[in-house]
């Protein structure tokens, strides 16, 4: 949701006789041990007054190009740099990084590299004060950067006590709190809720409306992000530059060139590809979920009006890379049968779909959250909601779920369960029964307590009250050993749980533990590498992966154990589009297969896309639960709890004409197939 819709045909015109503050002519950047270079040959200029929007797929070089523009690399992180580089005029290969910092303010895609003080206030005032600023603007700057993020109330806390979507907010105040002429942003929203996004874009957006500064930012969420850009430049896989021009020249006029790139583009872009396909004439693609409802308004339906519309074409896809095929059956991959001690779901005939329930079915539905009585806190979730529907049929996953209540032994109950930290209760006495088979989607806005929900449930902190059991395990009281047979784990930052000293010996840690043969560790890992295209980094040191590698690594290392329940915290964080429709596609035929995955996700869309069931967190407790469709219906619900619907629902439901497109919230059940 961008803070300041503005008209993309029309963007800010950055001034022609202005110095640029960014010069990159045929940058090529090779790391130490690496074979070839990312970025290849970058070129790009950004001038004052502009926001330069930076897209590629993963492993392109984005994130190495932002690390050089400041003189980390190769100043500090060793690396071979060819090419004309300059910002502000100066040549960064000849300035040092504290001359440069003056010029280039910097937010990382993993905030908690660049905190490194005891209070949130000392963190923001450490940049000025080492420019030597008078004490009273070090102060004014820091109290306005906080101010802004929203941050300014927890000004005296410890970083370590926000949530991951808090240090976020509190990197980015570091970087305005500097006033420097070019910001860089590295995926600076990826762990936001919808509330945290608005905020951050306007701020973005007051920065550059003076036209003296600039920002370049590299982002995959494209529907936040397309309201303030006004350039976009593409590497593509190689690093080699693909395109530089503005948003309607690249995103609109190239999109079926990016999709098929594996880059990420608007949802509401997406939308558009698939329903021109469908025949829906959509001359002009739209960026946004209003100028796809307006489209759509102007459009003619192709389609009788008694026409059902397809609930099982695919969503559109680019060409699968190599490492995608489904798992064989023989192979040494497990697919996570249940626990022995979990009993199977109730073995009820699935919904029909092609009988629907007679006009004078009464509606089943149930109170769900912590205050049954009271409607305007909780949802009810309606047994013949067509959400629920789809969900009991995907791949019999569910096997017709009872509505009522839960599997007799679930894959993971939470009873009472209360987390402090740091003196604050993080957690009210939550209970959560999960069954197996089921794909949950747990959101809710920035320190809601969603993670430490999730890591709770993974074992990663014991509960000190209350209780929490995986497959009959008790997490409290079980060993690392047996934690990792029951449930595998992804954090937030993958950083979080790297180990060891190669790629390799990441995947492999988690079979060694099982004490497994030589040659079954061996072939297990090469799988794995092999799936998620990392096998020509075996041998490399998993901190220097790209971001979008790393979580690759961090996701197959909770895989390769065939643990019968996932737990994933932001699992498509840095991914292309590509990889992560892999990675999705992957999550689903182990669902389908019986492994339970609990997805902690700011993604609407995704949770729309892939979740059975929606577990919303408020203020350490569960506020609601139920399918996807009644839960992002309902907007008060949503509202209240920071979230927002998702980019198709808002689109579709805003529709004055095509009543059979108001209800579809997502991509997979729009007529048309892949562009």
């Amino acid at each position: 949701m961008p803070a300041h819709p503005r008209d993309h045909a029309a963007p800010r015109t950055a001034r022609d006789d202005a110095p640029r503050l960014l010069r990159a002519r045929q940058v090529a950047i090779t790391h130490e041990g690496a074979q070839a270079a990312t970025p290849a040959s970058a070129t790009l200029d950004v001038a004052p007054g502009e926001v330069v929007l930076l897209l590629g797929p993963s492993g392109s070089g984005k994130s190495t190009l932002t690390l050089a523009l400041n003189g980390l690399i190769p100043q500090a992180i060793p690396a071979a740099v060819v090419g004309d580089l300059e910002v502000a005029g100066l040549d960064v290969g000849a300035t040092p990084v504290a001359t440069l910092s003056t010029r280039v303010g910097m937010v990382f895609q993993d905030p908690d590299a660049q905190l490194v003080t005891g209070t949130l206030l000392d963190e923001v005032a450490f940049g000025p004060e080492n420019l030597r600023l008078p004490v009273g603007e070090v102060l004014g700057r820091a109290e306005a950067a906080l101010r802004r993020v929203g941050l300014w109330e927890r000004r005296r806390e410890n970083p370590d006590r926000l949530s991951g979507g808090g240090r976020q907010r509190l990197a980015i105040a570091c970087a305005l709190a500097l006033g420097s002429p070019l910001l860089v942003l590295d995926e600076p929203t990826a762990n936001l809720d919808p509330r945290g996004i608005e905020e951050v874009y306007a701020a973005l957006a007051d920065i550059v409306a003076a036209g003296d500064r600039a920002i370049l930012l590299v982002e995959h969420d494209l529907d936040a992000a397309v309201g303030l850009v006004d350039r976009v430049v593409v590497l593509d896989a190689d690093g080699q530059l693909f395109a530089d021009g503005s948003t309607d020249d690249v995103l609109r006029a190239r999109a079926e060139e990016l999709h098929a790139m594996g880059v990420w583009l608007p949802v509401s872009t997406l939308a558009a590809l698939r329903l021109r396909s469908a025949g829906y004439l959509l001359d002009r693609l739209p960026l946004t979920p209003a100028e796809l409802t307006d489209a759509l308004d102007a459009a003619p339906s192709p389609l009788p009006a008694s026409s059902p519309l397809p609930t099982s074409s695919p969503l559109p896809t680019a060409s699968p890379l190599p490492t995608s095929s489904p798992l064989p059956t023989s192979s040494p991959l497990p697919t996570a049968s249940p626990l022995p001690t979990s009993s199977p779901l109730p073995t009820s005939s699935p919904l029909s779909t092609s009988s629907p329930l007679p006009a004078s079915s009464p509606r089943q539905t149930r109170a769900i959250g912590p205050n049954a009585d009271d409607s305007g806190r909780n949802v009810r979730v309606s047994a013949e909601s067509p959400r629920l529907d789809r969900a009991l049929r995907t791949a019999g996953a569910l096997r017709a779920r009872a509505t009522e209540a839960p599997a007799a032994a679930p894959a993971v109950t939470v009873r009472e369960l209360t987390i402090r930290r740091g003196g604050s209760e993080i957690l009210h006495g939550v209970d959560l029964d999960i069954a197996t088979g089921e794909f949950i989607a747990i959101v809710g806005a920035n320190g809601a307590g969603k993670t430490t929900l999730l890591q709770a449930i993974a074992g990663v902190i014991r509960p000190p009250k209350g209780s929490v059991t995986v497959g009959g395990t008790d997490v409290a009281r079980a060993d690392i050993r047996t934690l990792a047979r029951r449930v595998g784990f992804v954090f937030q930052n993958p950083e979080h749980q790297f180990i060891t000293h190669t790629v390799f010996d990441e995947v492999a840690h988690g079979l060694r533990l099982q004490r497994l043969p030589d040659d079954e560790i061996r072939a297990r890992t090469a799988e794995i590498l092999a799936r998620f295209g990392l096998s020509d980094k075996a041998a490399t040191h998993p901190f220097l992966l790209s971001g979008g590698q790393k979580r690759r690594l961090s996701v197959g290392t909770a895989l390769v154990t065939g643990a019968p329940v996932l737990a994933l915290d932001e699992p498509t964080f840095g991914q292309d589009r590509a990889r992560a429709d892999e990675l999705l596609a992957l999550l689903g035929d182990l669902n389908a297969s019986g492994t339970t995955v609990l997805v902690v996700s700011h993604d609407m869309q995704l949770v729309a896309e892939h979740a059975h069931r929606v577990v919303v967190v408020d203020d350490g407790r569960i506020r609601a639960e139920g399918a996807p469709a009644d839960i992002l219906s309902d907007l008060a619900l949503l509202e209240s709890t920071g979230l927002a619907a998702p980019p198709l629902a808002r689109a579709m439901t805003a529709l004055k004409r095509h009543p059979s497109l108001r209800r579809v919230t997502r991509l997979a059940d729009l007529p048309g197939g892949a562009p």
